[in-house]
């Protein structure tokens, strides 16, 4: 027995979320070859006590029609929905309705455009975004209404006779099994297509967004599609992982249930974080949204992060990516992620490696000069002097030396370089010097 309940009306609307309609099916799924058919067990006069009982049904397709709408209604609360057209529900089902109890009479010759009317089913209402289990609980409902009334009437006209349709039972919900396969093929093909077309576009937003390419006419779509408002405050995390460069960016963990959409491409791996409106950029001494997102940031222990300042709106989200990457490009720590508002003098050389590796070779080269081991002794010293900032007691207790060893280590530094460490400038491009040359040639 064929479906009945072929509306394209009957598929609710589905309210604000974006719709999918048959057209952005990219390739219409091509239904598959038919089946051979199944030898009946029926005798010649079953089959012809069928088929005059399917004759008188075909004239009371109008009266089946209300009857099955009226159950599918009862029975399945898809059908219920406001968004439903009842007039264009029945009309459909009637035309459903009609093909299928003629092709009870004429199998041979409607075969085809049965089941052709089976698969267009299935793909509407999967581009419609009906439920699948609704969709083939109507088709039950009606192939049932249908059975019973073939009996009731074979049996008006030979009661003795019409036990012998018990015979044709298993031809019928064989055709009724083969359609309702056919439903749920063309769905899932359709489904499978708009998936893919849904992550595809859901892609292309999200490296637009990250490139810079978005235009402001695309903000709503993102912010339907992804979840993200256009005016929001953001933070783009940067990954590289060079242990396992196919590892899905989703493993890692962002803390606070931050609304988070990755992207990857070319190695590196891209996160647009929704930062919470308390996650401000920590003037007054607080701490920053980015500050919180970093300590929340669980960076598997092969790969490195680079985190961008907070940035407002859509808009801003290329240029929060390209910050974002320059923190990367300063070399945290394994399993580490480096926040860029942290790292700005790192950042300053990894920018202009060309004036960075000249900085370096001014302020340094007399030093790189050296034998190796005199070379690291004097580059750790100037390194820990800074950290402390300035103290040679505390620098000696990193090196674990005497302050006055810190001391001279200095004064040979000044004697090779004829630089004065008296002076800040020549401290701040010393301090330049030393990030570049840790991050340009090692």
């Amino acid at each position: 027995m064929h479906p009945v309940t072929g509306s394209r009306a009957s598929v609710p609307a589905m309210g604000r979320a974006p719709r999918l309609s048959a057209d952005r099916v990219r390739t219409p799924p091509r239904m598959p070859a038919a089946r051979p058919p199944i030898r009946s067990r029926a005798d010649a006069e079953t089959v012809a006590l069928l088929h005059r009982a399917a004759r008188v049904l075909i004239e009371e397709v109008p009266r089946l029609t209300d009857r099955i709408v009226a159950l599918m209604k009862e029975r399945e609360p898809a059908y219920r929905s406001a968004a439903v057209d009842p007039h264009e529900v029945w009309r459909e089902v009637h035309d459903s309705l009609s093909h299928n109890v003629r092709s009870l009479v004429h199998p041979k010759e409607t075969r085809e455009s049965a089941r052709s009317c089976a698969w267009r089913i299935g793909t509407d209402r999967a581009a419609q975004g009906f439920p699948l289990d609704a969709l083939l609980h109507a088709y039950r409902i009606g192939c049932t209404v249908v059975w019973e009334q073939l009996l009731e009437t074979a049996s008006k006209e030979d009661p003795l006779g019409a036990q012998s349709l018990v015979h044709v039972a298993a031809d019928v919900w064989n055709f009724v099994d083969e359609h309702c396969t056919l439903v749920a093929t063309a769905y899932q093909e359709v489904e499978r297509q708009l998936s893919w077309h849904r992550e595809n576009r859901y892609r292309i937003i999200v490296a637009a967004l990250l490139d810079g390419t978005a235009r402001v006419s695309d903000f709503p779509e993102a912010e339907q599609v992804l979840g993200l408002p256009e005016q929001g405050r953001y933070a783009v995390v940067a990954l590289e992982d060079a242990d396992a460069p196919c590892r899905t960016p989703h493993s890692v963990k962002v803390g606070g249930g931050l609304r988070t959409v990755w992207h990857t491409a070319e190695g590196t791996a891209h996160a647009i974080v929704l930062l919470g409106d308390g996650d401000g950029d920590g003037g007054g001494g607080g701490v920053t949204g980015a500050e919180r997102l970093v300590r929340g940031l669980e960076v598997p222990p092969g790969a490195r992060a680079g985190v961008s300042p907070v940035v407002t709106g859509l808009a801003a989200i290329t240029t929060a990516r390209r910050l974002a990457d320059t923190a990367l490009r300063t070399r945290p720590a394994a399993g580490t992620a480096a926040l860029l508002d942290e790292r700005y003098p790192e950042a300053l050389v990894v920018s202009s490696p060309d004036l960075g590796t000249a900085l370096a070779e001014r302020m340094l080269g007399p030093v790189l000069a050296l034998e190796s081991a005199d070379r690291e002794m004097l580059l750790a010293t100037l390194a820990a002097w800074l950290e402390t900032g300035g103290s040679a007691r505390r620098a000696g207790g990193l090196l674990f030396c005497h302050r006055n060893t810190v001391l001279n280590r200095l004064r040979r530094y000044e004697q090779l370089t004829g630089r004065s460490l008296d002076h800040p400038r020549e401290v701040m491009e010393l301090s330049l010097a030393l990030s570049a040359h840790r991050l340009l040639t090692s």
